[in-house]
Formats: structure tokens, C-alpha cells, sequence
């Protein structure tokens, strides 16, 4: 069964790199003879989706392309799947060991671990594990809870669209959202994904942990093009409160609230169990301080106090 597999897959690929337009399924099946014997268009369907994953997996570029009659079609550029030759120094490979121990705890371990066999099969140096010795007291790692992050995350790559349910912090009930997905961030802890939202015309930033339900994909082309990295990367960082234009005065419960507190300009204890913070404020505060619920309350400013009123009311409303 392993050996047909690696046969298909390498048919597969040898299709997708041979061609010089995009092939539709029906041309891909009836190309290659382990799809011809599928018993069903189910049966091939799902045998195509999961040789395409699996080639993608192992770093083959899949392109796809709808034509002007709606039909999707598939090629794997060569110029997008040749590499020049990787050369890293000590210092350079270490740094991606690191990098690769960061998401053991996430669901990029396999794909991280798979990456530096590839790179020490082509003769990238065996570094010295500088942190070896202190693990048992730090570790560093990115925890990767959402359902949500996976399908993201390739879907990131593969330029694809996608729909979801979204619940915004004031809201009863979620809402559909049509979005063409730029980047994955992780803020403060909480994963967050960049795009250009189709319904409303214009980029936004959602937090993974407030989409319900599954992540579905969507063919065709982006509509809105793709800012640089450090463009998305600001964004994020503004919609999630990060850029603070002013300050905001609240009060705290006192053993409440730590990350809060990590942000607080000044503070002093109030007594009967509260705390009086200064915080930066920016674009997002409101919603983050929802969060906390009865343990804060908003002193000034006023219109901060009245976004977080009402955004308590709406929960409230359920």
C-alpha cells in the first residue's frame, strides 16, 4: 500500500510539474492509472485531496487556477519549486533549532521537525543546543489551542478564501464572514488572523479564539491584494490594542487582572480590595477589558467607559 502510494503521489507531481497550463481533475484522473481505478467520483475526489495535501506537505508548490469557464484547475510551476542551494552557518542553524523547539507544544511540530531533517539530510550543520542545560526551568513555546489555527494557517499559505462564523466581543450571536486570509499573529498570548474581510470592503483582524464552527475553504482568486509582512503585522498589532495614542484610568481588583498590571503606567491600592491603574489606551482596549468582566471597572475616559458598557450589555443580552 506505501509503495502505490508513492507511486501515485510521484505521478501526481511529475503531472502538475510536466504541464504548462493548469490540468482540471478529469484531465489529472484519467492521466493516471491509480485514479482510473477509483470505483467512484467520491472515491477519486477524496484520494486527489489527500495526495494534493500530502504533496503540499512535503514542500511541492500547487497552484490553483480557475478558467474563464469556472473550471478548477491545478500546476506546480517549476520556477516557484526550485531553490537555490541552502548554505547555514553554526550560528544560523541553531537559531532555527530554536525556532523549531518554539512550536513543539503547537501543531506545526511535525512540519517543524519534518523541515530540519530536510535541511540536515542536505548538509546543514549540527548545532550546539545552547539552551539544553536550562530547560527544565525555561522553555520556549507557542501554545496553539484554536481548532481554528490549522486550516488558517494553510490557508495563509495557499492564498485561499475562506468563510467562517465569527462572535465579536459585544455580539449575541456570531456572524458569517467571507475573508481572504493574509498572515497569522500571536499577540499577548492569543492568535490573531489579518485579511481582507469581502462584505465589508476592507481589512480587518479577528481573533481566533471568537470563530465557531469549522473553517471552510473557498476556490478562486484573491480579490484585494496582499500587503508586505510588516504592514499586516502592524494592523494586527493596532486592532489588538497594541498602539496606544492616550491613557485610560481604571480601577482593578486587587490579585486580578496580571496582564493588565503588566501594562499599567502607574498604579496605587485603593483599598476594600481595589487598585487604581494607568494603562495606554488604544484601538481594542474596550474589548480586552470586557474580558475581565466584574473585576474592572473604567474610571475615564468617558467614551472607553461607555464602549465597555455596552459591549457588557450586548453579552448580557446573550
Amino acid at each position: 500500500m506505501a509503495i502505490a502510494k508513492a507511486e501515485r503521489l510521484m505521478n501526481l507531481a511529475l503531472c502538475l510539474l510536466g504541464t504548462r497550463r493548469p490540468l482540471s481533475k478529469r484531465e489529472l484522473r484519467g492521466s493516471i492509472e491509480a485514479y482510473l481505478e477509483a470505483g467512484t467520483d467520491d472515491s477519486f475526489n477524496r484520494m486527489f485531496e489527500r495526495d494534493k495535501e500530502d504533496l503540499r506537505e512535503l514542500g511541492l508548490v500547487i497552484e490553483t487556477v480557475e478558467n474563464l469557464d469556472g473550471e478548477t484547475g491545478y500546476l506546480a510551476r517549476r520556477d516557484s519549486n526550485r531553490l537555490p542551494a541552502i548554505t547555514l552557518d553554526a550560528e544560523e542553524a541553531a537559531a532555527l533549532g530554536l525556532a523549531a523547539k518554539v512550536w513543539q507544544q503547537a501543531r506545526l511540530a511535525g512540519a517543524a521537525s519534518g523541515a530540519l531533517q530536510k535541511l540536515r539530510a542536505a548538509g546543514m550543520p549540527e548545532a550546539e543546543d545552547a539552551y539544553e542545560a536550562h530547560h527544565s526551568a525555561l522553555e520556549p513555546r507557542i501554545p496553539v489551542h484554536e481548532a481554528a489555527f490549522e486550516p488558517l494557517m494553510l490557508a495563509c499559505r495557499d492564498r485561499r478564501p475562506v468563510i467562517f462564523d465569527y462572535r465579536k466581543a459585544n455580539a449575541a450571536r456570531p456572524e458569517q464572514r467571507q475573508v481572504e486570509p493574509w498572515t497569522l499573529e500571536c499577540w499577548r498570548g492569543h492568535w490573531y488572523l489579518a485579511g481582507w474581510d469581502r462584505d465589508r470592503g476592507a481589512e480587518r483582524v479577528f481573533r481566533l479564539s471568537r470563530i465557531t464552527g469549522r473553517v471552510r475553504s473557498r476556490t478562486g482568486a484573491f480579490t484585494a491584494p496582499v500587503p508586505d509582512v510588516v504592514t499586516v503585522r502592524e494592523t494586527v498589532e493596532s486592532w489588538a490594542g497594541e498602539t496606544a495614542t492616550r491613557s485610560a484610568l481604571i480601577k482593578l481588583r486587587s490579585g486580578c487582572g496580571y496582564p493588565l498590571r503588566s501594562r499599567a503606567v502607574s498604579s496605587r491600592e485603593l483599598g476594600d480590595g481595589w487598585d487604581e491603574l494607568e494603562i495606554p489606551y488604544g484601538h481594542g482596549l474596550d474589548a480586552w477589558l470586557v474580558e475581565f468582566g466584574p473585576d474592572v471597572v473604567v474610571l475615564e475616559p468617558a467614551d472607553l467607559r461607555a464602549d465597555v458598557v455596552e459591549r457588557l450589555r450586548a453579552v448580557a443580552k446573550g
